[in-house]
C-alpha cells in the first residue's frame, strides 16, 4: 500500500472517529446548558437576559475583531510552523487587550444607546472576555488542527459546568443580571487554563522575520465577511432591545437561544471535524465532494428531525425548559426554527468557502447579502418583535441559495447536491412536524409529558414510513448508520490493499489522541455563545444568547 493511501485511509478514520465520538461528547455540554436554561430561567427575569443581550449585541463585534480570522487561517493552511504559531498567538493576545481597554472607554456609550446606566459597568465587566479570549485563541487552534478532539471536548466540558455553577450561584444570591456576566467570565477563565494545560506548547516571543502575510491577507478578508455577518446577526437585538425594551429582547433572546442551543450542539462537532479535514482535501476533488456532501447529510437530518418535533410540540417545549411564564416565547421559537434549518444547510457553504481558502470570495459573498439582510430586519422592526423574528427568517432563507450559487461559481463544490440534501430534509421533516402536531391535538395541554411522547412517537412513526417508500431518503438513513464504515470504504477505494494493511492507521499527518472517547464541542467563548459574532472561526456564526 502507498504513503498517499495509508494516509487517506487514516484521515477517513480519524474524521469518522472523530465525528462520532464528537457528537458523543457534546451530550455533556447539552445537559449542562439545558440544566443552565430550566434553573436559570426560574431565578431570572426576562429582562436579565435583555439587558445581557443588550451589552453583547454591541461589544460583541470586538469578538470579530479579537480572532481577525487568525484561527480559522491556522486551520486551514497546509503546515503551519512553531514561528508562525508564536506570532499567531501574540496577535490574537495583543488584539485582545486593546480591545477590553476599547470596550472599557466606550462602556458609558453603550449605556446611552439603550438609555439604562446599567449598562455601563456590565460592559466593563465583560470586556475582560476579550483578553481572556484573545489568550486562548490559538491554543484551541492548534488543537484543532491536529484533531486532537477530546481535549477540546474535556475543556469544553468542565468549563460549561464551571459557567453554570457560577450563574447559579449568583442567582440564588440575588445578583440577578450579574448571574450570567459571572457565567461567561468562569466559562473562558477555566478554559483558558485548561487550554493552558492541554494545548502541550507554549509560545515563544514573537519572530519578525517569520512570514506571516498568508495568514493576515486570509484573516483580513474572513474578518470583512465576518463583520457584515455579525451586523446582519444582531441588528435584531439592537433594534429590539433600542425599541421595545429589555423585557421584550428578553423574550425574543429566550426562544433565539432555545432554537440556536440544538443547532450549536449539533453544528459544533460538524464544523471542527469537517474544516481541518476539508482542508487536507481540497485538492483532492472526488474525495472532497463526498466528504462534504456526506457531512451536511448528516448535519441536516439531526437537525431537521430535531427543528421538526420542537416546532410541532413548541407549548410543551416552552413550558417543561422555561416555565408557563415564558409561553410568549412560543410562536417567536416557531418562526426561528424555520431560520434555524436554513442556517444549518447554508454550514456546508461556510465550509467550502474557508476549507478551499476562499476567504475573498467570502467577503464578495457577506458584501452582496448581508446588507440586504439588515434592511429587511429593520423594515420588520415596523411590525413589532413578530415582524422582527419573520423578517430574520426570510433573510435566512433568501441567503441559501444565493450561497450556493455563488459556490459554485467560484469553486468545484457539488451545489446541486448540497441543494437536493437541503430540499429533501425540508420535504420529509416538514411534513413530519405537521404529522406530530396533528398527533396530540386531542391530547390535554397541561399534559406535557404525554404530548412530548406522542409527538415524538409519531414523528419517528413518519421518518420510517418515509424510508420504507422513497428510496433516496432510504439511503440517508443507511448512511448515517454507518458512518464509520462509509469514510472506511472511501479511503479503500483509493489502493484495493488498503484494507489489508493494518500499517494505515498511522498518519503522521493527523496526530490523535490515545483516548478518542470524546470530542470537542462548541466553543466555551463566553461572548462566542453570547453572541453571534464568529468569534471561534472554527464555526459559523453562532447563537449570541448567554446560555
Amino acid at each position: 500500500m502507498t504513503e498517499g493511501a495509508a494516509a487517506s485511509r487514516s484521515l477517513g478514520a480519524n474524521a469518522s472517529r472523530g465525528a462520532l465520538v464528537t457528537m458523543g461528547g457534546q451530550g455533556v455540554r447539552l445537559a449542562i446548558q439545558l440544566a443552565a436554561i430550566v434553573v436559570l430561567a426560574r431565578l431570572l427575569t426576562p429582562a436579565d437576559y435583555g439587558l445581557i443581550a443588550m451589552v453583547t449585541a454591541i461589544i460583541g463585534i470586538g469578538e470579530i475583531f479579537r480572532d481577525f480570522g487568525l484561527s480559522s487561517a491556522a486551520i486551514q493552511a497546509k503546515s503551519v510552523s512553531r514561528q508562525q504559531k508564536d506570532n499567531l498567538f501574540w496577535l490574537n493576545t495583543g488584539i485582545g487587550l486593546v480591545l477590553t481597554g476599547l470596550a472599557c472607554a466606550l462602556s458609558g456609550v453603550v449605556a446611552s444607546i439603550y438609555g439604562d446606566e446599567r449598562l455601563q459597568m456590565l460592559t466593563i465587566v465583560l470586556s475582560a472576555t476579550f483578553l481572556l479570549n484573545g489568550i486562548s485563541t490559538q491554543f484551541r487552534a492548534d488543537l484543532t488542527r491536529k484533531l486532537l478532539f477530546v481535549r477540546l471536548a474535556l475543556v469544553d466540558s468542565v468549563a460549561q459546568a464551571v459557567g453554570f455553577v457560577a450563574g447559579v450561584a449568583f442567582a440564588l444570591l440575588g445578583f440577578g443580571y450579574w448571574a450570567l456576566a459571572a457565567q461567561q467570565l468562569a466559562i473562558s477563565l477555566i478554559a483558558l487554563v485548561m487550554l493552558l494545560v492541554l494545548t502541550g506548547w507554549f509560545p515563544g516571543w514573537m519572530h519578525r522575520r517569520t512570514p506571516m502575510r498568508e495568514f493576515l491577507g486570509f484573516g483580513a478578508n474572513l474578518l470583512g465577511s465576518q463583520l457584515l455577518g455579525y451586523a446582519a446577526a444582531n441588528v435584531d437585538s439592537v433594534v429590539i432591545g433600542s425599541r421595545f425594551g429589555a423585557t421584550a429582547l428578553g423574550f425574543y433572546n429566550r426562544a433565539f437561544q432555545l432554537m440556536m442551543l440544538p443547532l450549536t450542539q449539533l453544528n459544533a462537532p460538524s464544523t471542527r471535524v469537517a474544516l481541518p479535514v476539508l482542508s487536507r482535501l481540497q485538492d483532492q476533488r472526488e474525495r472532497f465532494n463526498a466528504f462534504i456532501s456526506f457531512g451536511q447529510s448528516i448535519l441536516l437530518m439531526a437537525v431537521s428531525f430535531t427543528f421538526a418535533f420542537l416546532g410541532a410540540q413548541a407549548s410543551s417545549v416552552v413550558e417543561l425548559a422555561l416555565g408557563r411564564q415564558w409561553l410568549e416565547v412560543v410562536p417567536l421559537f416557531q418562526v426561528l426554527l424555520v431560520a434555524g434549518f436554513f442556517q444549518a444547510s447554508s454550514y456546508a457553504v461556510y465550509w467550502v468557502m474557508l476549507s478551499k481558502g476562499l476567504a475573498r470570495a467570502n467577503l464578495h459573498y457577506a458584501l452582496a447579502t448581508r446588507p440586504a439582510m439588515i434592511v429587511l430586519i429593520i423594515l420588520g422592526a415596523n411590525w413589532g418583535v413578530g415582524g422582527v423574528a419573520v423578517a430574520y427568517t426570510a433573510s435566512i432563507v433568501l441567503i441559501w441559495p444565493v450561497g450556493l450559487l455563488w459556490i459554485a461559481r467560484v469553486s468545484d463544490a457539488p451545489a446541486k447536491a448540497m441543494f437536493l440534501n437541503g430540499v429533501r430534509m425540508l420535504l420529509v421533516f416538514g411534513f413530519g412536524a405537521g404529522v406530530s402536531w396533528a398527533s396530540t391535538l386531542a391530547l390535554p395541554a397541561d399534559a406535557i409529558v404525554l404530548r412530548l411522547v406522542v409527538g415524538l412517537s409519531s414523528l419517528l412513526g413518519w421518518v420510517v414510513l418515509i424510508a420504507l417508500i422513497w428510496p433516496r431518503f432510504r439511503v440517508d438513513l443507511v448512511t448515517l448508520a454507518q458512518a464509520r464504515r462509509h469514510f472506511g470504504r472511501r479511503a479503500a477505494s483509493a489502493d484495493p490493499a488498503a484494507s489489508a494493511d493494518p500499517a494505515a492507521s498511522a498518519d503522521p499527518a493527523a496526530p490523535t489522541e490515545p483516548d478518542a472517547s470524546a470530542g470537542p464541542a462548541a466553543s466555551a467563548d463566553p461572548v462566542t455563545s453570547a453572541t453571534r459574532a464568529d468569534a471561534d472561526a472554527s464555526e459559523p456564526v453562532a447563537a449570541r444568547e448567554p446560555s
